[in-house]
């Protein structure tokens, strides 16, 4: 593989010498960026032969990267771990995003002088603008991703380069007006540091080739087509950035535990809850929502992670608690009727995919538009809270039993709109579908050369 990649050209069987495209793809050092964009590496590879591609990660992420399967033409390398330990285990948010946005950039730059053949392309997490910077120095066209929704970008692009009031940014076309109070919680962040950054990884967009984004267009169709009407150059949805390539894998061998009990249990019948891998709620919180999982009647299962062999004592014999599973096959798994999470961009992505409905349970920043645009825009899922406020183990309880109640007529209505949203998403990532299209369409642009000036 290696001397593969120091050659300028590979050989196809009966065919002439054909050039050799290097991608590098550098992702913020989170889950919710990582996951996605490798996501969107492991599609680019499975489309072209003549592409190969870097994926830069942090020492650590390495570590939990290292083992996962990938393509022959995906190869990892590493840059040193830029921030302490402590703030890379999220203890301090703040301090963790200034020390990726001003100290990465140095030693992904010295990579690019190391690694052959030299890039062709650099695909960069939006939230990483040093990679435009250092794109444009040398002359290679840059990709920046969003990991988020596009109405999120847009309501962040607009905010930053339109000088308006607040009462006329709230009429942004392409967003709907129940969306926009939680877009400005978004940018209302408790820190100024992290506020001031994001909406300068934002407005650094502008100075890329292309924007990728990990939505896909029948999501959001007013919000990208107002987007697109604003930026200089092409953007392409491509989504949704999950891992769906991996549920055609038949090879693997016999079922994990959460497996087979999902195996053994009635059609719809089963809630599934994860609540992210960044922040989670307290652990009184998380006693609450046990309470009233037990006392709901309703089969769950529940990646509790550090708190799973703490709750497996309280949740009763209804449920399975687990630390960890493979969200999207046990979202597409026969016996799951409803998916209770955080709203994370990835998350709901998956549950759109698997055309589950959702309970929704935001903890942090685009969490609360995302709930949004499920709740209200979608309609594919209920919010849990009560006039704002956290419920108790009662009305959880009572929920729960009304949200996975498949006879009820609002039951019965939000799987259908569920079902429906799934179906366009299938169709989009299917043959001749706009994500599949785009796809295409950003791999025939790079590799066409076009791009730069």
């Amino acid at each position: 593989m290696e001397q593969l990649l120091k050659m300028d050209t590979i050989m196809a069987v009966g065919q002439r010498p054909t050039k050799l495209f290097h991608v590098v793809a550098v992702p913020y050092p989170g889950r919710g960026h990582v996951n996605p964009i490798m996501n969107f590496c492991k599609l680019l590879a499975s489309k072209r032969d003549d592409l190969i591609i870097t994926f830069v990660v942090t020492e650590e992420w390495l570590g939990f990267l290292g083992c996962d399967p990938k393509p022959n033409t995906i190869r990892f390398r590493t840059i040193p771990n830029v921030v302490p330990s402590e703030l890379i285990r999220g203890a301090d948010f703040a301090g963790f995003y200034e020390a990726v946005m001003t100290k990465m950039e140095a030693p992904f730059e010295k990579l690019l002088n190391e690694i052959a053949p030299p890039a062709t392309t650099v695909i960069a997490d939006t939230e990483l603008p040093w990679a435009v910077t250092v794109g444009n120095r040398r002359n290679i066209p840059v990709a920046s991703v969003w990991t988020m929704s596009a109405s999120i970008f847009l309501h962040g692009y607009i905010r930053h380069f339109v000088d308006q009031g607040d009462e006329q940014v709230l009429n942004i076309p392409g967003i709907s007006s129940t969306l926009m109070p939680d877009l400005q919680k978004v940018g209302r962040v408790t820190d100024e540091r992290v506020s001031k950054l994001a909406l300068e990884c934002v407005s650094q967009v502008r100075k890329a080739q292309y924007l990728l984004l990990t939505s896909f267009y029948e999501l959001e169709p007013q919000a990208i087509d107002t987007l697109q009407a604003q930026l200089p150059f092409p953007l392409y949805p491509v989504g949704p950035a999950i891992p769906y390539l991996e549920l055609e894998n038949t090879s693997s061998t016999s079922p994990t535990d959460y497996l087979q009990w999902l195996n053994s249990q009635p059609p719809e019948s089963v809630l599934y809850i994860s609540l992210g891998s960044f922040l989670s709620v307290s652990s009184a919180q998380m006693d609450e929502i046990a309470v009233g999982l037990r006392s709901s009647g309703v089969r769950f299962l529940w990646v509790a992670r550090a708190e799973a062999c703490r709750l497996k004592e309280s949740c009763g014999d209804m449920g399975l608690v687990v630390p960890w599973c493979e969200q999207l096959k046990v979202l597409c798994h026969s016996s799951v009727g409803g998916f209770w999470s955080h709203c994370g961009w990835n998350s709901t992505l998956e549950a759109v995919f698997a055309g589950v409905p959702m309970l929704t349970f935001p903890l942090f920043l685009d969490q609360f538009p995302n709930s949004s645009q499920i709740v209200h825009d979608w309609k594919i899922g209920w919010k849990v809270e009560r006039d704002g406020n956290w419920m108790n183990r009662e009305e959880i309880a009572e929920l729960v039993q009304s949200f996975m109640n498949l006879e009820s007529n609002e039951g019965k209505e939000i799987r259908k709109r569920a079902r429906e949203l799934s179906e366009v998403c299938h169709r989009a990532i299917g043959k001749s579908g706009s994500s599949e299209t785009n796809l295409h369409a950003f791999i025939r642009d790079i590799t066409l050369g076009q791009g730069l000036n």
